[in-house]
């Protein structure tokens, strides 16, 4: 290990004891892995701003997107199994939204810290 010179000892120790206090542990940082996974996928991402604050059925993400009914219903549930979408049925529709608030955060949180990076 090479020791930053810009530091003391005590400082570089005291780095260190914060970094390890602070970090997630394995199995969060798996989840949140899996959970950008999911959202790397361009259609997935299409979806979920296609949803935006409302409610939607199937078959208008479909014409939204341009996109089959069974294609976007089979991202649909890659979705819902990551709980950023949810479903509800009403006779022989499913509609879907975001999950809770917090999805809809934190793609308005990605879409800012990309904007300002331009």
């Amino acid at each position: 290990m090479k020791q930053n010179i810009n530091h003391s000892r005590e400082e570089h120790d005291k780095i260190i004891e914060n970094a390890n206090v602070q970090m997630l542990d394995g199995e969060t940082i798996n989840d949140m892995s899996g959970l950008f996974k999911v959202l790397s996928d361009p259609t997935r991402l299409k979806i979920l701003s296609a949803i935006g604050n409302e409610e939607v059925c199937v078959c208008c993400i479909s014409e939204i997107l341009g996109m089959s009914v069974s294609a976007v219903s089979h991202q649909l549930k890659t979705l819902r199994q990551a709980r950023l979408v949810k479903a509800r049925r009403d006779g022989r529709n499913i509609y879907y939204s975001l999950d809770d608030h917090h999805v809809g955060t934190l793609l308005e949180i990605m879409l800012e810290h990309m904007r300002e990076r331009k």
